[in-house]
């Protein structure tokens, strides 16, 4: 295709999305299906994404599953009222069993090599010698520094507060299996991982896809989900990764800043907002402007730090409250398999908990592979056991530390915070919970938001432009993707600017919607390839138990 048609493309791809982002003015909405309650004019985007609504996030039970409205005592509120409809969404069912499916397939490989992806992770085996770009630590840091997020802190009192304690029982439950769903992706971009002519290397779903199902006498279906899967990309990098990450990290520096005494028309209505955006859009350039070598270094220090800052904080108000720990995890396991109707029984929670577990740990959608491609290592399945080790510490170990944080401080039942005023849902239910214990504790969780945000932005940004070499080199020859690279990052960054000072609820829902999305040409695609998977890893088990593996640290 013409050089000159290709830049025409992007110029009228860049132009739409900046007017679509610009000209959005809502508070984002986390839930996958909005409905609209106020009677206004409908954007181009909002028909859109209530489109793709209707074909992703439609209801498999078809409305047939209804239950009661009763309160928190079991009692019915209005015999006259509608009964509710408890759906189950497609597209989180479809997660939900691809990630089971991978865990029988592999025989559960997530608990047989437990011990040895912690020893990998460690630099056991690291040989420097071995091809790649990053060590098998920075992959992991580097992959966990785009799913330790905002939902880790928003999602997980979103899912309590709507699917009640019990949610958190099925987030933990469904991250298990997820952890097979990460090993599959992760090993499938070694394997088929492309070294371009900088001698950087290319890897994940959009990759393995093409040339994974060519290989099984499949070319055009695997070139059409590899397509499918780097557009898909791209949009949810720019939108989900990026935009609303930086417009929910000035969302909270501003709120911190007028508590500690800043004028609050200068946040809100001054230039504060601009300001806000061009350093943190300076600050995300000079890492991602430096490729995936200074991505790796940057994550290999910050999601350790924000993690561990984070934890201590959680693990401080947990020891506070040690006498209502035993109550606080009984309460989670009773209204996981409770019948009651408060949070839609048993299978409202458990959907609510598989949902928000999806939006956490990204298990299904193939995007940490992207990183994971680029670790040193000859033997591909190796990465694939360390990527399986994301979802332990991103939603077993991060999210439960927020889950009882708000559980144990009662916050989830509260109806107005410390000052009285009304509890909104995500972020500010669990910065009251921390603040309920030490006042100054929300500044604290407002430098760990400031640093999911981040690291976020920049890992996300490398899984775009991953998506854009493949897409570039389709469009107009191999090589060309790698050497236009620059140009997604310069438009990454004006993105970020564009998400801290403006709210763009269409773009981001639209974003969110095509992020999920990926999981459809990825876990199909996997799913054809898990043979091809499976013998490779028995052979890797063979070399394991019979010491074959050279130690180096």
């Amino acid at each position: 295709m013409p050089q000159t048609f290709l830049k025409q493309f992007l110029l009228v791809l860049f132009s739409l999305t900046l007017t679509f982002s610009v000209s959005a003015n809502e508070e984002k909405i986390e839930q996958p299906v909005v409905e609209e309650t106020a009677i206004k004019e409908k954007s181009f985007l909002a028909s859109f994404n209530e489109s793709i609504g209707a074909i992703l996030f439609f209801d498999l039970a078809g409305g047939s599953i209804q239950v009661d409205n009763i309160d928190a005592d079991g009692n019915l509120i209005d015999p006259k009222e509608p009964k509710k409809t408890v759906k189950i969404y497609f597209l989180v069912a479809f997660l939900a069993l691809g990630s089971i499916f991978f865990s029988f397939y592999y025989r559960f490989i997530n608990f047989r090599l437990l011990k040895h992806g912690v020893d990998v992770v460690r630099g056991k085996y690291d040989n420097p010698n071995d091809q790649g770009e990053i060590s098998h630590f920075k992959a992991l840091t580097s992959a966990l520094s785009a799913t330790i997020g905002l939902g880790n802190i928003a999602g997980v009192a979103i899912a309590i507060q709507t699917g009640g304690p019990g949610a958190v029982f099925w987030m933990m439950f469904i991250a298990l299996f997820g952890m097979c769903a990460k090993f599959s992706s992760a090993t499938l971009a070694q394997y088929f991982r492309q070294e371009n002519s900088d001698g950087s290397i290319s890897g994940g779903p959009m990759y393995y896809l093409e040339i994974g199902l060519k290989d099984k006498g499949l070319k055009t279906f695997g070139l059409v989900l590899g397509v499918m899967y780097s557009i898909l990309l791209m949009a949810g990098a720019i939108g989900a990764g990026n935009m609303f990450q930086g417009n929910q990290a000035m969302g909270a520096v501003g709120l911190s800043l007028k508590k500690l005494g800043a004028d609050a028309a200068f946040i809100d209505q001054g230039s504060f907002k601009y300001i806000f955006g061009a350093v943190l859009a300076l600050s995300v350039g000079a890492v991602i402007l430096g490729g995936i070598k200074r991505i790796g270094n940057a994550t290999s220090k910050i999601v350790p730090l924000m993690c561990a800052i984070y934890i201590i904080a959680a693990l401080y108000i947990i020891i506070h409250h040690i006498d209502k720990v035993g109550s606080s995890i009984s309460l989670i396991l009773t209204n996981a398999f409770s019948p009651t109707a408060l949070f839609g029984g048993i299978v409202g929670v458990m959907i609510i908990g598989i949902q928000r577990a999806a939006f956490s740990n990204e298990a299904g959608l193939g995007s940490a592979s992207i990183v994971h491609a680029a670790a040193k290592t000859d033997e591909p399945v190796r990465e694939g056991v360390v990527a399986m080790l994301g979802p332990i510490i991103d939603t077993i170990a991060v999210c439960f530390m927020t889950s009882m944080v708000v559980i144990i401080t009662g916050k989830w039942t509260a109806d107005v915070d410390s000052t009285g005023q009304t509890l909104q849902k995500g972020a500010i239910m669990t910065l009251d919970a921390f603040g309920s214990v030490i006042t100054w504790f929300p500044y604290l969780l407002t430098i760990c938001i400031l640093l999911f945000a981040y690291s976020t932005m920049i890992s996300w940004c490398y899984y775009g432009e991953r998506g854009w070499v493949y897409l570039v080199d389709k469009l107009s020859g191999a090589g060309n993707g790698i050497k236009s690279v620059i140009g997604f990052r310069i438009i990454f960054v004006i993105f970020v600017f564009f998400g801290a000072i403006n709210s763009a609820s269409d773009i981001i829902d639209f974003s969110d919607y095509l992020l999920l999305s990926m999981a459809v040409p990825n876990i199909l695609g996997s799913v054809f390839l898990a043979p091809f998977v499976w013998k490779k890893t028995k052979e890797y088990l063979g070399k394991y138990k019979e010491g074959k593996f050279k130690v180096y640290n």
